[in-house]
């Protein structure tokens, strides 16, 4: 099956995303998943597109999501694991119900939420994130109104499933995103 190559899956993005947080957090997912995926030994690119395209029809479809998304990857043929990914990280969201398989769609679940978690922290103390403590984004999980849209317990599912610490998580995820600017 097929995987678009990271600049085809950016094009799709550009066509699919206008607001410019959810290409940033797009980003984010992709490069703590292609960080994973190194440090799993698992396939880099299939994880990266895979956290590039996440939340392809989140901004048209919001109610739906990620049933349209579902929809184009499986006409567009891109490789089942990216489809069960997808689909277990709305685990809770618009009715869908799927818990992750794969190391790939459990890495998903507990990095999608944190990385907002990241960029709120950001907004807060901008400083890069190489240089954000693990220890201080912590303390930030564990205050409920800090980034209060942000769901801690898919965050904690997906860590479950990940078989990892929370600690070691935010660190695996800080060290993840230390190259973004």
């Amino acid at each position: 099956m097929p995987l678009p190559t990271r600049d085809a899956a950016t094009v799709l993005l550009h066509q699919h995303v206008q607001d410019a947080y959810q290409r940033t957090h797009a980003v984010m997912v992709a490069t703590a998943l292609e960080g994973y995926a190194a440090h799993l030994n698992e396939p880099v690119n299939l994880w990266f597109v895979t956290g590039l395209l996440h939340d392809l029809d989140f901004e048209e479809h919001p109610a739906a999501h990620p049933g349209p998304s579902l929809q184009w990857f499986k006409e567009w043929d891109y490789p089942l694991d990216l489809l069960h990914a997808v689909e277990a990280h709305a685990y809770g969201y618009n009715a869908f119900q799927t818990l992750p398989q794969t190391k790939l769609a459990a890495a998903l679940l507990a990095t999608d939420e944190l990385c907002g978690l990241f960029y709120a922290y950001r907004k807060m103390n901008p400083v890069p994130y190489a240089d954000m403590k693990p220890s201080s984004i912590r303390k930030k999980f564990k205050e409920p109104a800090f980034a209060a849209k942000i769901d801690r317990s898919v965050i904690e599912l997906g860590v479950q499933h990940l078989g990892l610490p929370l600690e070691e998580h935010i660190a695996n995820v800080g060290r993840f995103l230390a190259p973004l600017k």
